[in-house]
């Protein structure tokens, strides 16, 4: 159990005074020890955090922590990150892979899913490492497109034609300097049956600095339509730094997009969620997709089932405008798409 500590800190500042810090330095800068994190915050420290943190490393911005609740065990953003000992367990249905990556991987860091489209496993590098991630087992080390100076991943993408769409993934593709990023992009520009790029980043959220001079240059710059879809799970997620960092990013022309798990003891209310989608388009955001919790080993304590998810969903649809409605999927490995979670719950009782 984590306590409130008798001596409470003050809780860090959302941005440094003066002049922005550099993204590098904020990255550098990041909270690594869950003991820091927890007196940070005004808590004492737990057990399980140190043997679930040997098998997935913290890290969080302190951006980020400062949105934290201080002196508060079960805020939100604090639930997504701190290690617990809950990850050690072994839960049936709960795998390495839990989305089917390894089936679909075609070399390169490119993995192929969907018809007309192909994810690109830019980096294994992210700011902040979500407790949920379905790829925190994911073999980066042998399978990440930078490795090989893009060549193979370029190389795959060219020799298909069915493909017209480049997703960039990871890890976080942001995670890249400007100049990879621009090398990479230089090289699937000479592809000619490419035609949209998609990015899925965290970073803007969790790491605002990220959204500098360089980067904006480097989106202005790129010939294709542009999507960024975001990852923000709750509305304290976002501050006047992330209002900025998207508002930054819109006058580049990209469309911009949200993603959110649904997580348990995060946000699985009807008012969280809908304060998400509606903190989320004040900064310019559409809520896209609500995935269920992709199965993935160490995360089961996160999981609410469908039951409770599709409920959810629709006292959230009775609540909002059709165009702040994500959708409520679950990712399911060899589909041809994400499935609508109402589709597999009617599957299954028409089984029954």
């Amino acid at each position: 159990m984590i306590t409130v500590a008798p001596t409470a800190l003050q809780p860090l500042r959302s941005q440094p005074a003066g002049a922005p810090q550099d993204w590098r330095q904020a990255w550098r800068d990041a909270v690594r020890d869950p003991r820091e994190l927890l007196e940070i915050l005004g808590l004492d420290s737990l057990t399980g955090t140190l043997s679930a943190t040997a098998q997935f490393p913290l890290r969080v911005p302190r951006g980020f922590v400062a949105r934290m609740r201080h002196g508060d065990a079960n805020d939100p953003l604090l639930r997504q990150v701190l290690p617990l000992d809950d990850e050690d367990r072994i839960v049936p249905g709960f795998e390495l892979d839990a989305v089917g990556d390894g089936e679909a991987r075609r070399g390169g860091g490119v993995i192929h899913k969907y018809q007309g489209r192909a994810l690109l496993i830019a980096t294994g590098s992210c700011a902040v490492h979500c407790r949920y991630c379905f790829r925190r087992h994911y073999p980066y080390a042998e399978d990440t497109a930078a490795a090989a100076g893009w060549r193979e991943a370029v190389a795959v993408i060219a020799s298909d034609l069915s493909l017209h769409e480049v997703i960039l993934s990871g890890g976080d593709p942001l995670s890249l300097a400007d100049h990879k990023l621009a090398e990479l992009t230089d090289a699937l520009r000479a592809i000619p049956h490419i035609r949209r790029l998609r990015i899925h980043t965290r970073l803007p959220v969790v790491l605002p600095e990220r959204v500098d001079a360089g980067l904006l240059a480097w989106l202005r710059g790129l010939p294709w339509p542009i999507t960024v879809v975001l990852h923000a799970n709750h509305a304290n997620e976002f501050d006047a730094s992330v209002d900025a960092a998207l508002a930054a990013v819109r006058t580049t022309g990209a469309t911009l997009l949200n993603q959110a798990v649904l997580l348990r003891g995060i946000n699985d209310s009807v008012d969280a969620l809908a304060e998400l989608c509606e903190r989320g388009f004040k900064a310019g955001v559409l809520p896209y997709y609500l995935h269920q919790l992709d199965r993935v080993a160490g995360a089961a304590h996160f999981e609410i089932d469908d039951a409770q998810a599709l409920a959810l969903h629709a006292a959230l649809a009775a609540r909002l405008p059709g165009y702040l409605l994500p959708r409520l999927v679950r990712e399911v490995a060899g589909a041809p798409g994400k499935t609508p979670l109402v589709a597999i719950q009617g599957s299954a009782t028409a089984a029954g």
